[in-house]
């Protein structure tokens, strides 16, 4: 047994281009939701992890100043580790591994540019699966990596057969069905081990985040019922759960990740009315929940556990196993027991890929005729391949129906590829190359994006009266 105090990750992420959320209303989220989580972290002297998108870093920093000084300073002051992730909120292995890298890259210019940080541990966007994303995440500077645990164990078939879970590009979720993972590895330590060491592979140090805990405590942020219990989940239950994955985390390691989870439901209530009851409730406020997530701190302390960031565990850690296993994770799975390729598979997705990926193909014919390298571009290039890769936006294609993003979330991929477009057409231009249509033809694409337009203005969207 590990006679060392178990360490213990709180990792809230924020995503500010979140489905359902109005830009007018981003800055009140800000103020709401990571405001009073940087406030309760400084005034308890806890520590954590703290991701947030490229976008997410500048509009904290654009919208709300103060608000950045508090976590540049709780950065400074070693009390949370900036985690980076893409720019663009977008899952990395529905884009073409060209456009994940250079969001990447963006994301850690963004954290450094206003937190004077390059983050070191990566946060992969709904942990969406493809054999090459730790390979584009250790390129882009990042030397950890927070995994899935779920789809990592459902990779492994007895674990599929013995819980019974299976993916389905149809289905949103097994989220409220993986504690059938936790029954099966409560007494198998070779599996249970994956949730208490890190590991490594591809060049990069592993931790892994799940469910079987991190679901829990977001239903008792919310103060909900799941549909069969009277009440909500007690503190004595998040208690009991503690010191459970506390002797787990002491038998078979040295941490454990029970809160890798949205920031936004920390003072919101961000999407959860929509994702489990179906109901069209966005972003209501929850000032509970900020109560409720310093009690789980405060239950962790008590406890005995030792607060820590990401990059914290891994370095104190005696063991780093081996995991070539991620390989076998399919390819398109996601977290929640979910899949990354139910994203690609929306009305919405289908439509907005194709244009998108018609317009990224025109970044790269142009760069090839121009000779540059289509991985290292500046100017209008750049500002059209940052737009293409914001209009890849994963929130504009999220929820399946009957849910839906809002009107407002299409509307915004479609005006990053007007402006995709329109640069495409300046560089033409400056190259005095704007008369050779056969390389990219700015002007039929805008009829191309004008039609996607009228489609997705059509649709009545989840809410709209």
């Amino acid at each position: 047994m590990n006679t060392l105090t178990p360490k213990f990750v709180f990792l809230p992420h924020g995503n500010i281009q979140y489905s359902q959320l109005h830009p007018d209303k981003r800055a009140w989220v800000i103020e709401n939701s990571y405001k009073p989580l940087f406030e309760l972290v400084e005034k308890g002297g806890y520590t954590i992890g703290f991701e947030a998108s490229g976008q997410t870093v500048v509009d904290i920093a654009n919208k709300c100043p103060q608000v950045m000084d508090l976590l540049k300073n709780l950065i400074t002051n070693g009390q949370i580790e900036p985690v980076g992730s893409p720019f663009t909120h977008l899952m990395m292995s529905n884009v073409d591994p060209d456009i994940g890298l250079a969001t990447l890259k963006h994301g850690i210019d963004a954290w450094e540019q206003h937190t004077g940080v390059r983050p070191t541990t990566g946060w992969n966007p709904e942990c969406g699966w493809a054999g090459y994303v730790p390979d584009i995440y250790r390129e882009a500077g990042f030397e950890n990596l927070v995994m899935d645990a779920d789809s990592f164990f459902l990779s492994f078939p007895e674990i599929r057969q013995a819980t019974g879970l299976a993916f389905d590009v149809r289905g949103h979720s097994n989220k409220n069905q993986l504690f059938r993972i936790e029954e099966y590895i409560k007494d198998k330590p070779d599996f249970m081990r994956y949730l208490t060491n890190p590991a490594q592979s591809h060049g990069l140090n592993l931790i892994f985040r799940s469910d079987m805990m991190s679901n829990f405590m977001l239903w008792y942020l919310m103060g909900a019922t799941e549909g069969n219990r009277e009440t909500p989940i007690s503190v004595d239950e998040v208690n009991e759960m503690l010191g459970r994955w506390k002797q787990r985390a002491a038998d078979t390691g040295s941490y454990i990740m029970p809160y890798a989870e949205d920031a936004e439901y920390i003072g919101t209530s961000a999407y959860f009315y929509v994702k489990q009851f179906g109901q069209a409730r966005f972003f209501e406020p929850e000032p509970d929940s900020v109560g409720r997530f310093e009690q789980l701190l405060k239950l962790a302390v008590a406890q005995g556990y030792e607060l820590a960031t990401p990059s914290q565990v891994i370095a104190a850690s005696t063991v780093q196993l081996d995991a070539p296993q991620i390989m076998n994770i399919e390819n398109g799975c996601a977290w929640h027991g979910g899949t990354a390729k139910a994203w690609a598979n929306t009305d919405y997705s289908r439509l907005l890929d194709p244009v998108c990926y018609s317009v990224y193909l025109g970044i790269k014919a142009i760069a090839k005729h121009l000779g540059k390298d289509p991985r290292n571009l500046d100017g209008d290039l750049q500002t059209a391949l940052r737009a293409v890769t914001s209009a890849y936006v994963s929130d504009a294609r999220w929820p399946p129906a009957p849910t839906s993003p809002g009107r407002f979330n299409t509307d915004e991929a479609i005006a990053d590829l007007r402006t995709a477009n329109d640069a495409l057409t300046q560089a033409m231009k400056s190259a005095g190359i704007f008369e050779m249509k056969s390389i990219y033809s700015p002007g039929l694409m805008e009829t191309q994006i004008n039609a996607v337009a009228d489609e997705l203005k059509a649709i009545k969207y989840f809410g709209e009266d």
